[in-house]
């Protein structure tokens, strides 16, 4: 048993390795065959997959939906702005910034770090509040907290910048350094849920009763499930911002939330390949129907798709995997290698068992 226990574990830390391996496979197929702006493409794509693995963080394995997350990822993105814009220009953009902030000129990597601290402390404290709720009570809290952070973003002009674009962001992150940290999430949602309160937490999802009655605090699992969690939605934040430049509070909003959970929710919610699946599966789709929208040549004549197929077509996509697929593309499992000499151990113990003896 001990045997296969271990051999279990192998076979669970394989997951990050395939999928890193196939985001790196990615990233050096854009790099060797692509245009910069498919490079943009695959920038943006790796953001998203850093953003989605941190959502699943929580989600995935608590089980409560939630809707805030956009909320920790401007927060991650405004510190980061703060820290590494140049001082003419938050005195342009920012003029109510502290005096110390004001002057602080930072490299993009420690702000985006400092980002992901300040989005998984806000995590912590609305966490202690929200987490008291359970089901559809917490996740309407997420929704009410996200609500909170738009409102105060969009209206506190002299540090935010209000509704107006905050522009001038260092555009740091290419395909590599977003790979980056896609690959760093992807390993700490994998270790978290193989670690004790990863199992613990997931046994609240399962049934809530039990779980309790087994003595497992779901509040404290949960909670610290959300900090992490928040940490690298943070830095995502921070990411999409050195990526295209500017900065709205609107960036952050509805329209990433529900792109977000509909990446998840393709992919399959209850696995981290489903997380990363998702991701790749339906970026890939809005990338055509953006391309398919400004017009493709066809024979000497200009083809085009309505305005507005994009949003059609993917919630389209998403009803009919939802019909044929409704625990996702990869239906809660995981990638996994099951290596030859694994196989053969366990084999020994199946035998040893037989034979009476102990494995």
């Amino acid at each position: 048993m001990q045997s296969q226990h271990a051999s279990n574990r192998m076979a669970a830390y394989s997951t990050p390795m395939i999928l890193a391996a196939l985001l790196i496979g990615l990233v050096l197929l854009v790099t060797l065959f692509g245009d910069k702006a498919l490079a943009r493409t695959a920038a943006e794509t790796l953001v998203r997959v850093t953003l989605v693995v941190s959502l699943w963080m929580f989600v995935g394995n608590s089980g409560v939906i939630s809707f805030g997350h956009a909320g920790y990822m401007a927060i991650g993105a405004y510190c980061s702005a703060w820290l590494t814009l140049k001082p003419q220009s938050k005195a342009l953009f920012l003029s109510d910034l502290p005096d110390w902030l004001m002057q602080a000129h930072w490299h993009v990597l420690p702000a985006a770090i400092a980002g992901g601290l300040l989005a998984a402390f806000i995590a912590l404290l609305s966490g202690a509040a929200i987490l008291r709720l359970s089901g559809i009570a917490a996740s309407i809290a997420t929704f009410a907290f996200l609500a909170i952070i738009n409102t105060v973003y969009s209206n506190w002009e002299g540090v935010t910048g209000a509704t107006s674009s905050v522009v001038g962001l260092p555009r740091y992150v290419d395909p590599w350094v977003a790979l980056g940290w896609a690959v760093a999430a992807i390993f700490a949602a994998n270790l978290y849920a193989n670690s004790a309160s990863g199992l613990a937490l997931r046994a609240t999802r399962e049934d809530e009763v039990a779980a309790r009655a087994s003595g497992i605090n779901m509040y404290r699992h949960r909670l610290l499930s959300l900090v992490i969690s928040g940490f690298f939605t943070g830095v995502s934040g921070a990411l999409l911002g050195h990526s295209i430049g500017v900065l709205n509070p609107d960036s952050f909003y509805l329209g990433i939330t529900f792109i977000s959970l509909a990446m998840l929710v393709v992919g399959g919610i209850g696995s981290l390949s489903g997380a990363v699946t998702g991701v790749l599966l339906l970026s890939s789709l809005i990338e055509l129907l953006v391309r398919a929208e400004q017009g493709v040549a066809i024979g000497g004549g200009h083809v085009a798709l309505p305005s507005g197929s994009q949003e059609i077509l993917i919630g389209l996509t998403m009803i009919v995997v939802l019909i044929v697929r409704p625990n996702g593309l990869t239906a809660g499992k995981e990638f996994r290698l099951k290596p030859r000499w694994l196989r053969q151990s366990r084999l020994t113990d199946a035998t040893s068992t037989n034979r009476g003896e102990t494995p």
